[in-house]
């Protein structure tokens, strides 16, 4: 590029003026015309290696190191969601299926390098670093479409997350099958480990006793860019931590989120990241443009041409055929499989290490970083075959409406439990907006002359189009307790402004959203089995005051109770579900209605020999 007597300093600005330019044109292209921003900041890093001479596009690796910054922001953002107790949900789908994924698809992916005549080792790391997907670009695939709360999307993410964590014994396997001379054996191998271990655990402890009382010091000051520049600096540090011990930026930044994920600085913190996120991200996507040699291209595009779609298959079909081994539903297995067969930025790194180790020469690792750029912008087109393969249901046949949304109350769930609660508002004169995901219901409904709207409440687009941002109180009316359990993370993370209201399965259920911070949860056959309690005395034959007293006291001996559990479960990190497990039915022993009026003065401990019958599941 010309300098035009600039600066070098002034020469970096031009370049980046000319890159920001690029990206301005094709993100709202690509958006209107449906493909998505990703391909957009895709599509703008190949304009600008192939059409400008900048300083960047002659070391294309730099840039894309650089951008990875947002890669490691959007980590962080994730962790911070992410609660350990919803982590330790998840730990079946990170070490089951995320492992069955490495190393199936490294397994079938190194067949087809091995019959070309390469070695074994070659072959083995070609079809593991191929394996490994691009966490950036899923992720933000899955943001952009609302996606990351359903069922294929927490597939997806723990399959990430995985190879996340595989890139450490990753390159300490390129170390150990590269030809001998100058690297590790297996004892530095192992210290290796045990130093990346040793830093996860400092992590974990400086964010568990260190991280809150610095945020409190650093809030009453009442200068907010300082907690701002904090953000950043914590973010630096847990990626440079695990850098310094062998693994992935973006793994540091997830840890810190994870353990910041309960703290009462999280909404601020990530509004903090948020600008940097997005803007670093669209930037790293933008540097695997540029990074792809349409040079290493051209002179093997055969090998390329056959590459790129038998990688995209098998990978697909793998990850398909282990989900559905995993008991995952076909639709999720297919979305989740269509999300993930692309080759990832770590990818790069691995191919980077074997090629200084020995064991791959520069022509085959350009090869393959332009494969896995291929896939990566190939990606966003290829989710797009999921309806083709997805059997469309017939009740999926409505659209989402929401131009005459934006009631006071936003109730999710239109089901025997919401239509009564809906009723009540209305007849106050509360305006409503009614959200189901079941579209047969949104029919029948519309029959009898209520206005509701189809949608899916795990989902924030959903969401914000049908007016969470502006209600006052927004109502969980749903009977799936996983997907309640994820309306409630998405409603507190987005739109806080609302007071939450949330109807709890059972006890346990309710349990598990105290520690979500809904201090009351309504309990659903509760109140209707202290009802029919109420008739049963009446018809026994006992007065309406001494009947309505005994209701009483069995309401306050249960809401003792639930607290107590409530304590007992509390702070006990992946041991929680194993806790309320344990809760269990128990009788009331209540020989006569005096006794228990009798029974009522007396102390906590006495109490508690009378423990309440948990209402029905």
């Amino acid at each position: 590029m010309p300098s035009f007597g600039f600066s070098p300093l002034e020469t970096q600005f031009l370049e980046a003026l000319g890159l920001i330019l690029i990206a301005c044109l094709t993100v709202p292209v690509f958006k209107r015309i449906g493909l998505g921003a990703i391909l957009g900041y895709l599509a703008a890093g190949v304009i600008v290696g192939a059409t400008l001479t900048l300083g960047f596009t002659k070391n294309p690796d730099k840039l894309l190191h650089f951008a990875e910054f947002g890669v490691v922001l959007f980590l962080f953002v994730i962790g911070l969601e992410m609660k350990p107790s919803k982590l330790w949900e998840m730990r079946g789908d990170i070490f089951g299926i995320g492992l069955a994924q490495v190393v199936l698809c490294g397994v079938v992916l190194a067949v087809p390098p091995l019959l070309l005549g390469m070695t074994w080792q070659v072959s083995v790391v070609i079809g593991l670093g191929l394996a490994l997907s691009s966490t950036a670009l899923v992720m933000q695939a899955l943001e952009e479409r609302g996606e990351r709360g359903t069922g294929h999307g927490r597939k997806a993410f723990a399959i990430l997350l995985f190879q996340d964590l595989a890139i450490v014994p990753l390159l300490l396997m390129v170390a150990l099958l590269a030809p001998s001379g100058g690297q590790p054996g297996l004892t530095q191998s192992l210290i290796n480990v045990g130093i990346a271990i040793g830093a996860i655990a400092a992590l974990i402890l400086t964010g568990r006793y260190l991280l809150n009382p610095v945020f409190r010091i650093l809030a009453n000051t009442g200068v907010p860019e300082i907690m701002t520049a904090f953000a950043l600096g914590l973010v630096i540090f847990a990626g440079l931590l695990m850098d310094a011990a062998g693994m992935s930026y973006a793994m540091g930044a997830f840890i810190a989120g994870v353990m910041l994920a309960e703290s009462s600085f999280r909404h601020e913190l990530e509004a903090n990241v948020e600008p940097f996120r997005g803007l670093f991200l669209g930037l790293f996507f933008v540097a695997v443009g540029v990074s792809l040699s349409l040079e290493a291209v051209a002179a093997n595009w055969r090998v390329v041409l056959i590459a790129v779609p038998v990688l995209v298959l098998l990978k697909a079909l793998v990850i398909y055929a282990i989900l559905r081994g995993f008991g995952s539903a076909h639709d999720v297995s297919v979305r989740a499989a269509l999300a993930l067969p692309q080759a990832g930025e770590f990818g790069f790194v691995l191919f980077a290490a074997a090629v200084t180790a020995g064991l791959l020469d520069a022509e085959t690792s350009s090869i393959l970083v332009a494969v896995i750029t291929l896939t990566m912008l190939a990606s966003p087109l290829i989710e797009r075959f999921a309806p083709l393969l997805i059997a469309a249901k017939a009740d999926d046949g409505i659209e989402e409406d929401f131009s005459d949304a934006g009631g006071r109350a936003l109730v999710i769930g239109f089901g025997r439990f919401g239509q009564i609660v809906t009723q009540a508002l209305q007849l106050r004169g509360v305006s409503v907006t009614i959200l189901d995901a079941d579209a047969e219901r949104v029919r029948e409904a519309q029959e009898f002359g209520s206005r509701i709207h189809f949608g899916n409440g795990m989902r924030r687009d959903v969401l914000r189009a049908a007016g969470a941002a502006e209600a006052d109180v927004i109502i969980v009316c749903i009977d799936d307790r996983v997907a309640a359990k994820d309306i409630v993370n998405l409603v507190q993370s987005k739109f806080s402004q609302a007071e939450l209201l949330v109807r709890a399965y059972d006890r346990t259920a309710a349990i598990e959203l105290i520690h979500m911070g809904i201090e009351q949860p309504v309990r659903e056959t509760f109140e209707s089995g202290l009802r029919m309690g109420m008739a049963a005395l009446r018809a026994a034959g006992v007065s309406e005051d001494d009947a309505a007293e005994a209701i009483e006291d069995v309401r306050r001996r249960d809401e003792s109770r639930l607290q107590l559990q409530v304590q007992q479960t509390a702070g006990a990190g992946g041991d929680t579900l194993e806790l309320m497990k344990k809760i269990k039915p128990e009788p009331v022993w209540i020989a006569a209605v005096d006794s228990v009026l009798a029974e009522r003065s007396t102390s906590a401990q006495e109490t508690d020999k009378y423990p309440i019958r948990e209402e029905n599941r």
